[in-house]
């Protein structure tokens, strides 16, 4: 009795010493797996921490389509240069002015992508973007222009040829509210400044065209995307004022088939400035992120995608490399006709400005 008690009691210590050390092993796995060893260079040294980078890119409406496609193009160039930094870019979009508001309103965007002058230098008086945010970048901060032309139904049925043709009688025409986007200011200012190269600089005359002209608006729509939307799907007006790459878009695109270009022999430049919104990058500590982001812009791939989204390349190389889809046409900047834009902003947009004294029934 004794010898089999001894024997039982020897093998359940048995047992137990074999359990007890499945058990420490059981338990090392589970740390070894929830704890997982850190990353190692090929040379055994410790591997760099992986950093997660955001950045925020607030933009005008019709940009969407670039920023699309040119997003992803920098994420890859970055890595290459950034192995070990994982960046993400967010995008909002918007008619120009009221992004550039938002922004200097709180909106917490690490770069400003406009389509005008006066939008960056709204963030400048609010101490958002460095004063000298034109010379941070090639071309005073412009990446790309793009200019005013007519985006008009199938064939042309109502004959419009140049800007003179939108004075018709029975032409109706939709175009973005100048009171609130850059797209309807181009679009003014480049009727304006048309109405100026044809009656010899001589205002009364050109205000004269530029009211008949506006007397023709069916429709203001509240940025340049939602005008398109209007004329194209909507099926409202004759005739389009817009954005070079956005009625190409439309003609190439949402609208194949049922509308046509028309270019004007003389038109107006718009410019698309960009700018660090340099309060928030250095609080959030991306500063060279985002100069990484702009300064891409410049690069061969970025010029390219925005000649084939019907932008005119700053790169000269590149815009001429294009020249089929971008034919020369004979351009103005607004500011050398108009003045800076706090003086275009205070003269034409304000209240009871040029615009509102010209228009019937002007939007407010």
């Amino acid at each position: 009795m004794t010898s089999y008690t001894a024997r039982y009691q020897h093998k359940n210590k048995t047992l137990l010493s074999i359990a007890g050390v499945a058990l420490t092993l059981g338990l090392v796995g589970c740390s070894n797996s929830d704890q997982p060893e850190a990353a190692a260079n090929a040379d055994g040294t410790p591997a760099a921490e992986t950093q997660n980078i955001e950045l925020l890119n607030v933009s005008y409406d019709v940009a969407r389509d670039f920023y699309k496609d040119y997003n992803p193009l920098f994420v890859e160039h970055y890595k290459s240069e950034h192995p070990n930094s994982n960046i993400l870019i967010k995008q909002s979009h918007g008619g120009s002015s009221k992004q550039a508001l938002s922004v200097a309103n709180g909106l917490q965007a690490d770069v400003a992508t406009m389509n005008q002058g006066s939008d960056i230098e709204l963030l400048e008086k609010e101490g958002l973007v460095e004063s000298d945010w034109e010379s941070k970048f090639p071309d005073n901060a412009v990446p790309f222009t793009s200019t005013i032309v007519f985006l008009v139904r199938k064939d042309n049925p109502k004959g419009i040829s140049d800007w003179q043709d939108l004075t018709k009688e029975g032409v109706e025409i939709v175009m973005a509210n100048p009171k609130v986007t850059g797209n309807g200011r181009y679009a003014f200012l480049g009727a304006y400044g048309y109405g100026l190269h044809a009656f010899n600089n001589e205002e009364a005359p050109a205000k004269g065209y530029v009211r008949d002209m506006l007397k023709n608006v069916k429709v203001y729509e509240n940025g340049g995307r939602a005008a398109t939307t209007t004329f194209v799907q909507r099926g409202i007006g004759d005739v389009l004022v817009t954005f070079e790459n956005e009625a190409n878009l439309a003609a190439t695109d949402f609208g194949v088939g049922q509308v046509d270009i028309v270019y004007p022999k003389y038109s107006i430049k718009s410019e698309s400035p960009v700018a660090i919104v340099k309060s928030v990058t250095d609080k959030k500590g991306t500063t060279d992120a985002a100069t990484a982001y702009l300064d891409y812009l410049w690069s061969e791939p970025a010029q390219q995608l925005a000649a084939n989204l019907y932008l005119r390349p700053s790169v000269q190389s590149v815009l001429e490399k294009n020249g089929d889809k971008l034919p020369p046409i004979e351009t103005f900047r607004p500011n050398d006709a108009f003045g800076t834009w706090d003086e275009i902003m205070g003269t034409y947009f304000s209240d009871n400005g040029v615009f509102d004294q010209l228009a019937i029934n002007a939007p407010q």
